[in-house]
C-alpha cells in the first residue's frame, strides 16, 4: 500500500523557515517525480516544486523560486521542502504528490500539513 506522510509544518513569523519531510512507502523513489503542491484557503491547488530523481533536475514555481528548495534522500525514501524567507502569502497546507513516470496513472498525495505564516 502506497503511503505518503508529511510532517514538518506549524506556525512561523514572516522571514522565517521551514523544513517540511514527505516519507514515502509502497514504492521506490526512482522511477517517481516527486512534488509539492499547496492550496490556501480559497484558492485552487498549486505546484510548488517538482524533483525527477533520473536526472535531478527540479523545477519551482516563480513565487518560490530563490527561496525554497526541493531534495530527496532516496536511501530514507523521503522528499524535503526546505522553505526560507517565508512570506504571509505562503501560508497554505502543503501536500507531497508522487507521479509515477513509467505507469500511466499512477499518482498518489499525502494527507497535507498545514504552514501558517504569522506574526
Amino acid at each position: 500500500q502506497v503511503q505518503l506522510v508529511e510532517s514538518g509544518g506549524g506556525l512561523v513569523q514572516p522571514g522565517g523557515s521551514l523544513r517540511l519531510s514527505c516519507a514515502a512507502s509502497g514504492f521506490t523513489g526512482s522511477t517517481y517525480a516527486m512534488s509539492w503542491y499547496r492550496q490556501a484557503p480559497g484558492k485552487e491547488r498549486e505546484l510548488v516544486a517538482v524533483i525527477v530523481d533520473a536526472d535531478g533536475s527540479t523545477h519551482y514555481a516563480d513565487s518560490v523560486k530563490g527561496r525554497f528548495t526541493i531534495s530527496r534522500d532516496n536511501a530514507k525514501n523521503t522528499v524535503y521542502l526546505r522553505m526560507n524567507k517565508l512570506k504571509a502569502e505562503d501560508t497554505a497546507v502543503y501536500y507531497c504528490h508522487a507521479l509515477n513516470l513509467v505507469v500511466a496513472g499512477q499518482a498518489y498525495w499525502g494527507q497535507g500539513t498545514q504552514v501558517t505564516v504569522s506574526s
